[in-house]
């Protein structure tokens, strides 16, 4: 049963209020991969009445409860409003995947802010506590790449009570139990995976951590870039529910204090969550309207873990979910496997059995459990910890027990899946059965780049790592049968590459023998270290100086690079190699990206010489052609096929 979407659907319950209105710019679908799902299921199971305001379009949508008994939750979807609404080129999407038939413009710009704004507004003496992803990663001052400048934390601009940052099941259950309590919003300072705005004579923590103040990061001087990059380095350094430590910046007369992150979700808490009675789709309100395209990707998937200890510097993943990995039991993971094959429209393939990471299962390595995250280096990148452990066991035999229920088929592994961490597995059987059980033609993975200098400001192992993997997957491949390919997502114009960078990258595609369909532009979202990288030009771990490709034509170039082959970008290579100096890359030998352009000639000169015959009368082609073949021809201009 949908949890009440009206004033009707909360009558017909036999209630007079609810306790929890949330409000979310997605529409409303009730599946454990969509946080307003998790976030409002969470609540009911935990003695809470909750209503759901999905994609408000005016005040009387808002009003539709009436005066929640305790609060208003508000987030702006399961994606950034503004990731969901334009491209890295700042141009307006045609298609959001999480309104009715992923038409755009169901919901604001900047959601978040928009919805608390107007919730305040209506309702002036209920608390509002915001949450997700867009709130998380701007819980602190924040570069805004759409704005290009530097903005205030979202608690600021929005006028939220409360900010829930991170995985916030937990938190929104202690918020609303304080609440219900008698506690006022303002004096809900204290609990884990919160974020308020307090007076500055407010007393904090000793051990509370101060970042440089708003007005300090604000500016466009090289000292106060230093200043925000400084502060990025701290809030990622704490980030980490072991050793992380409480943070407070100044804004103006105001202060962002931020409590130490929520303790992660065990076992139990995760297989609880995983199994709560979702109705696993998008409310049938939407049906007339064409459903909701994102539940498409979802409906027959499985999410096994939560984390992700690889911490790519432009994924922001590490600021909100975290690097500490847990994980669902085998029991709990079988159970809703066993659900999918009884739902309408399952065909035999569970399409996902993943997470942020597919194959990561536990934390990196024993000492996280008591000791906390290294925060001075990463798990796997540039070279592997010395304690990392690399153990696909328990994911193998998951995936083995899956793969004997009766009704499935296939099944199938779609998320990311780090290929150095795989490669570090000394037992090969993990890799071979998953290319011979549970890649569906193609396997994605993500090595972003072939330069050592830009992979090393990604964040991510050198280039031959990826090299090994891809020639173990061919042999293995050929050897069970099967034509099989990787696929490799690859960045251009990320920090630290140069146009030279992406030559480089172009050449590497071209000794692969890869035409990628697509490449994705660096875009540069709150929250992230690559995103401090653009904007200051430092690299926030080191402080050293980091080159950033600003200019629109030298993106335009590098980007082009990448798809070296197709016409439309002859220009623009053309002009990148003889900007770098790599015009011998420009000629008809088997080491060149492109051939030279050839001059038009003369069209007052001729090739014929004095004393030379006359040219002969040219013919139709079509004169001889026997009726059939001229027949076929014309079917093929149009789209036919010759025989």
């Amino acid at each position: 049963m949908f949890l009440p979407i009206s004033r009707s659907d909360m009558l017909s319950r036999g209630w007079d209020q609810v306790d929890v209105a949330l409000v979310t710019g997605d529409a409303y679908v009730d599946h454990p991969a969509f946080g307003t799902a998790i976030i409002s299921r969470v609540l009911e199971a935990a003695g809470f009445r909750v209503g759901i305001i999905a994609q408000p379009q005016n005040d009387e949508d808002y009003r539709r409860f009436g005066r929640p008994r305790l609060a208003f939750y508000v987030n702006s979807g399961n994606i950034d409003s503004m990731v969901a609404h334009y491209t890295v080129a700042k141009k307006r999407r045609e298609i959001d995947y999480f309104s009715p038939g992923g038409i755009m413009g169901k919901r604001p710009d900047r959601a978040c802010t928009v919805y608390a704004k107007k919730v305040k507004s209506l309702f002036p003496d209920v608390p509002v506590a915001i949450g997700g992803l867009e709130a998380s990663l701007r819980r602190f001052a924040h570069y805004d790449y759409w704005k290009d400048k530097v903005l205030p934390s979202i608690l600021i601009d929005s006028g939220a009570d409360i900010l829930m940052f991170g995985m916030g099941e937990n938190t929104c259950v202690e918020i609303a139990r304080l609440l219900a309590d008698g506690w006022e919003a303002k004096d809900i300072t204290h609990v884990r995976g919160t974020a308020c705005v307090v007076k500055p004579d407010f007393t904090y923590p000793e051990d509370y951590i101060v970042c440089p103040s708003f007005e300090e990061v604000c500016g466009s001087s090289k000292e106060s870039k230093s200043a925000y990059a400084d502060s990025v380095r701290i809030q990622q350094r704490e980030n980490d529910p072991v050793r992380g430590r409480g943070l407070v910046q100044k804004h103006g007369d105001l202060v962002v204090l931020q409590n130490p992150p929520a303790i992660p979700l065990d076992t139990d808490d995760l297989d609880r969550v995983a199994e709560l009675p979702y109705e696993r789709n998008y409310h049938p309100v939407y049906e007339a309207e064409g459903g909701i395209p994102a539940i498409n990707e979802v409906r027959f998937s499985i999410t096994h873990n939560r984390g992700c200890f690889g911490a790519c510097n432009f994924c922001a993943i590490e600021y909100h979910q975290g690097r500490f990995v847990t994980s669902r039991s085998k029991e709990s993971i079988l159970r809703e496997a066993e659900l999918l094959t009884k739902l309408d429209g399952f065909k035999g393939y569970i399409h996902d059995v993943g997470g942020p990471t597919a194959n990561f299962r536990a934390p990196s390595c024993r000492k996280q459990l008591t000791h906390g995250l290294c925060p001075d280096r990463k798990c796997l990148a540039p070279k592997p910890c010395p304690n990392l452990i690399a153990d696909h066991a328990e994911y193998l035999d998951i995936l083995r027990s899956v793969r004997k229920l009766k009704g499935v088929k296939k099944v199938f592994i779609r998320s990311g899946l780090r290929y150095d961490y795989l490669m570090l597995d000394k037992d090969g059987a993990f890799f071979s059965e998953l290319v011979k059980h549970h890649v569906s033609g193609q396997l994605r993975v993500a090595p972003e780049h072939c330069s050592d200098a830009v992979l090393s400001a990604m964040g991510k192992p050198p280039i031959e790592v990826y090299r090994s993997f891809k020639k173990k997957f061919d042999s293995l491949s050929e050897k069970a049968g099967l034509k099989q390919f990787v696929v490799p997502y690859l960045m251009s114009s990320h920090p630290g590459s140069r146009l030279r960078d992406a030559i480089e990258l172009a050449l590497f595609l071209k000794s692969e023998g890869l035409h990628p369909d697509q490449v994705q532009d660096f875009y540069p979202t709150p929250g992230t270290v690559s995103t401090c990288m653009y904007y200051t030009g430092l690299d926030p771990v080191t402080m050293k100086s980091i080159y950033v490709p600003r200019d629109p034509r030298e993106k335009a170039m590098q980007r082009a690079l990448l798809q070296y082959y197709l016409p439309q970008n002859r220009q623009k290579v053309t002009e990148a190699l003889k900007k770098a100096g790599r015009t011998d890359l420009i000629g008809f030998g088997p080491g060149c990206l492109i051939r030279p352009v050839r001059k038009s000639p003369d069209p007052g000169h001729t090739n014929k010489k004095e004393g030379d015959p006359p040219a002969k009368k040219k013919t139709s082609l079509t004169k001889h052609i026997k009726p059939k073949t001229k027949r076929n021809l014309s079917d093929q201009r149009k789209g036919g096929k010759t025989k």
